[in-house]
Parts: structure tokens; C-alpha cells; sequence
């Protein structure tokens, strides 16, 4: 290999000397040789080099041929033995969610963090109190606990938020993003009483005895507390011509994004302020990657005209992809909408508790319907069986009416509590569907003893099936729900092993290139956007990831271990690994 190098390098030596008089057209700003190259393309997967022209790919394939665009002003990058791939895209994440919690109490549990307990909780919220005094009253925002990792398996309850703080109202948001718990003084705080009633798609947790509320606020009680609290929690002051702390927190959440070697970015359920944040930051040229939205039906449905010039064209790196549904909750937090209940129901819950939906089937034909009229497509959040069921009933009707067609590319986001028979049905309706992989490595465990049980936690995120039927699928990582971390959703999707060693659906086993293709040429198709991104083919962007392995040949169990080396954006590095 190193014999290789050296001769390659000497050949271009040559070259630069004795082809002085190559036209700028003919040569090359970069060239990238000297390790595994996987292009996604099935008809030649593999190059030994390839060539960058005007952030484009100008040229793939041996390295002997290569040579001849080398110019003057050519930069070599000899890869060293590292893995060079396209991009990667992602599928289905939250920037601006994301953005809005960098800020945010860090509350996760391992693998990514380490609040691993109720005592952890309130120690950690309890020490940011101490290492940041602030007057008595100020609200706090903590996130990422997960009852489903932490010891107990348990929300935390009224009297044990109370125990943090009797004075600092405090809203600590579940990991999954769909529930949060707080203290009586944010009960106060927010307005929130004994009278208060359930909104539609939420509820407000009562305990069983008293039936007094227990803390616990889940779905649109949870978001309409959450969406109260950002507009009332105290603004850092920035100094002068430093940018709002919003948009820096937004340039810290992309930086994560490019950490983890994404070149393309989405934004799914952008909220009402996250819009504008979004086009000031494209405004500011800010935006380092591509950056796909996905507006909220339920807030934006009768202002759908006003989105038509954005639709499926990037201005400054912003692109609007369509309109997104949440049409359920989460699984891992209980709140998903199955048709048979849960293998352990929530704490105060009956045993044939089966969570519930966010809409009516009529809702969701209608808006649908409308969506599609109008000429965009949509993101479906869709975790229990009872959504998908709902999902794929509206789209069958819809497409039997000429209303949806399958070149518009709609899309299952999660898709975990699927069934056998749903494959069928994606497949015959023309949606898309994207796992949220993860969830077998991360809450694997949890699926299995206490939310679906063996049985139903086999069919999590079943992507094997969806190829056999010759459905493209996507892979997606949800942040901030994990972090930004594509190479742990492939690693799940290829092994399906959880946290602790148990294997879930072995048959739904992929290879490391099909999962690999999940989060770049199929999801390039997912946005339609796969005759510009997604492979290493001439004339498509030159939007590049280079890896410390090569995820096709070293033990799958390893996958998740895998480092971002650098991130290349057109053919700018945009990140690049401290060493």
C-alpha cells in the first residue's frame, strides 16, 4: 500500500511538470486516492480515486486515470488507509429542537450521558442550581431523561421534582421529547391547576388515589407546557455584534450535526418560531449544510399557500420538503398508539392501556388530502400499530382517489411497532418508510420486558423485510432524541443487539452496505434529491464523509465505534476530527 502511495505521488510529480499547459477546465481542485472508496452505486460500488471540480464530482474510479486531471493548483489528499463515502443524509432529525435545548439541564442516560437514576436527576439539577445562582423563581429546563435507562424504570413523581427545588419552577423533558414531569412551582409557573382538562392528544397525569396531578404531562400537554415555558425562560445577553443566542445555539447544534458527518440536514415539525430562525440564519449565509423543513400540519394548515415558492428548492441551503404529521406518540415513553395493549402499562394506567392518538382518521384523510391538492408530500410520525394502521388506510384512500401518488415520496417516520402485514401494505400505497434503528440498540431492553414484550420487540424497525419486498427504506437517528449519530443506527440495523447483548429480530439483520445506502442514496431519494446527492457519481455534489474505517469489512459489532475523520461539504472540508 505504501509502495503504491509513493509511486502514485512520484507519477504526479511528473505530471505537474510536464503538463503546465492543461487547460483550468481540464484539472481538478482535488483529488482523493489512497484508501476504500464507497460509492452507494451498485454498478461499480468501489473507486480507487476521485476527482472534485467546482464542489462537484468530476471524476470516479482507477487511480491510473485519475491522474490526468491532476493540474497545478490540484490538491492530493492521500486518505491513508481511511474510508471515503458519501455524505451522509439525514432522514429525519430536530435542528432547531436541538438548538432550542443547548441550553437545556443535560439529563441522558448511557450510553450517551450519565443521569442514570432519579438521585442522578436531582443531583445534576441541583448542582446547576448551585454552580449558577440566579434569583428565586427563575424557570429551568432539564432534558433527555429516560425512565425507560434509568434503574427505577420509573417517572419521577411530584414530590421527588418538589425535593430539587421548592422555588425554581422546573420542566425536565423525557428523552423521547413527548412527556416531561415538573415540579409544583412550574405547575404555578405555567398557570397549570387542579381543574385544568386534558387538551385533545394529551393528558395531564393524575395519581390514582387523590386523583391530584402527579407532575407527569404527556403529548400536547407536554408540548403546550414546553412551548409556554421557551418564550418565558430567561435570554443570555449577548454582546454587541454577536449574533442572538438562538442563532449561535443553532450554529452549535449544525456544528453537531457535521460532527457526525451529515452534509444534508432535516428539520422535522419545525414549530412556529423555528421557521423564522431557520430563514434568518439562510439569510446570514449561516447554513454550512443543506437544510430540509418540514412545517407542522396542525399549526400551518391554513396558511399551506404561503409555503408554494419554497417547496423543493433551496435558497441559501434552506429547502422546504413537504409537512409533517405526528399522528401518535412514543414508545419507549408509553404514549405510542398501539391495538394491543402494552406488555406493562404506564404507572396509574389500566392493563389494557394502549396509548391513544393524536388525531381522528377523519383529520387525518382531510389533511392529507389537502397536503397533497395543494403539491407537497409529507413526513408521517408514526410509532404504534394503530398509527401506521391509520397512516396507511388514509393513503390507500387517497391513492384510489388519484389524490396521492407514489412519486411524491411521503414518508412513515419510526415506523416501530410495524407488523407483518404492513410491509405489504407500504409497499402497495407507495409510502416510504424510515426506522428509527436505534431503538433496538438503546431501548432494545425496554422493548421487550416492558413495552411490547418478546414477541412484537422482534419486528422493531423491520427494514430486512421492507428490502426483501423491494421497498426503499431510510434510516434515521431523531435528535435530539439520540444525538446526531448515524453510525449507531447503522451498527443497530446491522446487528441488532441491545444494550445488554440480546439479540431482537435476527432476521431482520442487514448488511453494513445496505445500511449504509439507508442514510445516503435512499435517503437522497427520500428528498428527491438523488440525481445530485447520495453517491459518488459524475456530475453530483461533491458532499463527502471520510471515516478512521471502513464500515464493510471490519466487525459489524465495531460499527458504532467508527470516528468521523472529516466532513466535506461541495468540496470544502467543513469539519475536520481534532487530533
Amino acid at each position: 500500500m505504501m509502495k503504491n502511495r509513493y509511486y502514485f505521488q512520484l507519477l504526479v510529480s511528473a505530471l505537474l511538470f510536464s503538463c503546465q499547459s492543461k487547460t483550468t477546465s481540464d484539472q481538478g481542485d482535488a483529488i482523493y486516492f489512497g484508501g476504500p472508496i464507497l460509492t452507494m452505486e451498485d454498478s461499480a460500488p468501489h473507486a480507487e480515486a476521485i476527482v472534485v471540480k467546482d464542489g462537484k464530482i468530476l471524476f470516479t474510479g482507477k487511480k491510473a486515470e485519475a491522474e490526468k486531471y491532476v493540474g497545478d493548483k490540484t490538491e492530493l489528499h492521500d486518505l491513508q488507509g481511511k474510508t471515503l463515502m458519501p455524505g451522509f443524509i439525514d432522514a429525519h432529525g430536530h435542528l432547531t429542537s436541538r438548538a432550542g435545548m443547548e441550553s437545556a439541564i443535560d439529563l441522558g442516560a448511557a450510553p450517551y450521558g450519565t443521569v442514570n437514576s432519579i438521585p442522578d436527576m436531582q443531583a445534576t439539577i441541583k448542582k446547576y442550581i448551585k454552580d449558577h445562582p440566579m434569583p428565586p423563581n427563575t424557570p429551568l429546563l432539564g432534558n433527555g431523561y429516560d425512565d425507560a435507562l434509568m434503574v427505577e424504570h420509573t417517572n419521577p413523581t411530584l414530590a421527588e421534582m418538589d425535593a430539587i427545588s421548592d422555588t425554581h419552577p422546573i420542566l425536565a423533558l423525557h428523552a423521547s421529547g413527548h412527556v416531561s414531569v415538573v415540579n409544583s412551582a412550574m405547575l404555578k409557573f405555567l398557570g397549570i391547576t387542579e381543574t385544568v382538562k386534558d387538551p385533545p392528544g394529551g393528558h395531564y397525569g393524575r395519581d390514582k388515589k387523590t386523583g391530584k396531578l402527579n407532575g407527569k404531562l404527556e403529548e400536547n400537554a407536554n408540548f403546550m407546557a414546553l412551548n409556554k415555558l421557551m418564550t418565558m425562560l430567561p435570554v443570555p445577553k449577548v454582546k454587541p455584534g454577536e449574533e442572538s443566542m438562538a442563532i449561535q445555539n443553532l450554529m452549535k447544534a449544525q456544528n453537531e450535526w457535521l460532527k457526525y458527518g451529515q452534509t444534508t440536514i432535516c428539520d422535522g415539525r419545525s414549530m412556529s418560531e423555528s421557521i423564522p430562525l431557520l430563514k434568518e440564519a439562510a439569510a446570514k449565509k449561516l447554513l454550512i449544510a443543506d437544510v430540509v423543513y418540514f412545517p407542522d400540519y396542525d399549526i400551518y394548515k391554513d396558511k399551506i399557500d404561503d409555503f408554494k415558492p419554497e417547496y423543493m428548492k433551496y435558497t441559501d441551503r434552506l429547502k422546504l420538503g413537504g409537512f409533517k404529521f405526528s399522528l401518535d406518540g412514543s414508545p419507549q415513553g408509553k404514549t405510542a398508539w398501539l391495538t394491543i395493549p402494552y406488555l406493562v402499562p404506564p404507572v396509574g394506567a389500566s392493563k389494557d392501556y394502549k396509548g391513544f392518538p393524536a388525531f381522528t382518521d377523519e383529520f387525518v384523510y382531510n389533511g392529507l388530502k389537502k397536503v397533497f391538492q395543494h403539491g407537497f408530500t409529507a413526513q408521517l410520525h408514526v410509532n404504534g400499530d394503530a398509527a401506521i394502521d391509520q397512516a396507511l388506510g388514509a393513503f390507500k384512500k387517497l391513492k384510489e382517489e388519484g389524490v396521492y401518488k407514489p412519486e411524491m415520496r411521503a414518508t412513515l417516520i419510526h415506523v416501530q411497532n410495524s407488523r407483518p402485514d404492513h410491509i405489504q401494505k407500504i409497499k402497495d400505497t407507495g409510502v416510504l418508510p424510515s426506522y428509527f434503528s436505534t431503538h433496538v440498540y438503546i431501548w432494545g431492553d425496554w422493548h421487550y420486558t416492558s413495552v411490547f414484550g418478546p414477541e412484537r420487540s422482534q419486528f422493531l424497525s423491520p427494514a430486512n423485510s421492507a428490502r426483501k419486498a423491494g421497498i426503499s427504506f431510510t434510516i434515521h437517528h431523531d435528535s435530539p432524541v439520540t444525538p446526531p449519530d448515524l453510525l449507531t443506527a447503522v451498527y443497530a440495523a446491522v446487528n441488532r443487539r441491545t444494550q445488554s447483548g440480546r439479540i431482537l429480530g435476527p432476521d431482520e439483520k442487514i448488511t453494513p452496505m445496505e445500511a449504509l445506502k439507508a442514510i445516503t442514496i435512499n435517503a437522497a431519494y427520500q428528498y428527491q434529491e438523488e440525481d445530485r446527492k447520495g453517491s459518488l457519481k459524475v456530475g453530483k455534489l461533491a458532499d463527502l464523509v471520510i471515516l478512521d474505517q471502513d464500515p464493510t469489512t471490519i466487525d459489524p459489532l465495531k460499527i458504532k465505534d467508527i470516528k468521523v475523520t472529516e466532513t466535506i461539504k461541495e468540496g470544502k472540508s467543513v469539519y475536520k476530527q481534532k487530533i
